[in-house]
């Protein structure tokens, strides 16, 4: 699983995403995450057949939506996947949200993965207790756990829990998705200057540097080789200890153990045909 990888979050027009995508192959990403919720899987599955790039050497990610949890609707909406993207097997599936009768979901996606139609299976957005919960009661235990890490909700004792359980963190929203001034921090600014490149630049290096898998999402072709282009600095001990500080372990979106965010989940019926 490459450490960097492209993600497609709002990108739902089917001409932005594709183009989007195509740009992002040609830069050099060779991770993408997409979600059944984000409908955009057509788009990307499109971009990758007209790249030509090779089958084996992408890895994708999608992942299974709130309303199609369950066994039985599990597996349908994996070959629905599958259909939109044009592929007979996905790298990586994950269960969206931790809602819903995700504990059916995974009983599913333990045999997707034996008939290899998922090459590996996690979750996203699961806090430690439903985590450890479902590592119990399962045969497989999730390989990823996909969910919000950046500077100012850093996750870091959430990490070394994750990796005392082989669990590999990947993060989403890493610039917080402008929230914050984040992007404007001067901490950051300091340090990205130092090393003359962009926070952004900064923050994708900070995530790397913890072994933490990341997937940007960016529309503009710039801003992909801006972020693609992490690989040719180091950040010193005192740097990686400066932006520790700027952790308020508080998260910029929503928080998943609420019943507010629970019943607003829940009740999102979307249009996944």
């Amino acid at each position: 699983m490459p450490i960097l990888g492209f993600g497609v979050f709002q990108l739902a027009d089917d001409s932005e995403c594709e183009r989007a995508v195509l740009d992002a192959l040609e830069t050099g990403y060779r991770l993408l995450d997409t979600a059944a919720s984000y409908r955009n899987e057509r788009s990307v599955g499109r971009a990758i057949k007209a790249s030509g790039i090779a089958r084996e050497d992408l890895f994708i990610t999608t992942k299974v939506w709130i309303q199609e949890t369950g066994e039985e609707n599990t597996h349908k909406a994996l070959e629905k996947s599958l259909k939109k993207l044009e592929l007979d097997y996905v790298d990586l599936y994950l269960i969206h949200h931790p809602f819903g009768d995700y504990y059916g979901s995974w009983r599913a996606m333990e045999k997707m993965y034996a008939k290899g139609l998922a090459r590996a299976i996690g979750v996203s957005n699961f806090y430690p207790d439903r985590l450890v919960d479902l590592i119990i009661h399962s045969e497989i235990k999730p390989t990823v756990n996909q969910i919000e890490a950046h500077p100012y909700f850093q996750r870091n004792d959430y990490q070394d829990e994750l990796n005392t359980l082989g669990v590999q963190m990947e993060a989403w929203g890493p610039f917080g998705q402008g929230k914050g001034d984040l992007l404007k921090n001067t901490t950051l600014l300091k340090i990205a200057s130092r090393h003359e490149k962009t926070i952004a630049q900064v923050i994708l290096r900070w995530l790397i540097q913890r072994k933490v898998v990341t997937i940007p999402k960016t529309a503009r072709v710039e801003r992909m080789k801006e972020n693609f282009e992490v690989f040719d600095f180091q950040l010193t001990t005192d740097e990686m200890a400066s932006i520790k500080t700027l952790d308020t372990d508080k998260t910029l979106f929503f928080d998943h153990r609420t019943s507010e965010i629970a019943d607003w989940l829940g009740h999102r019926i979307l249009d996944l045909s």
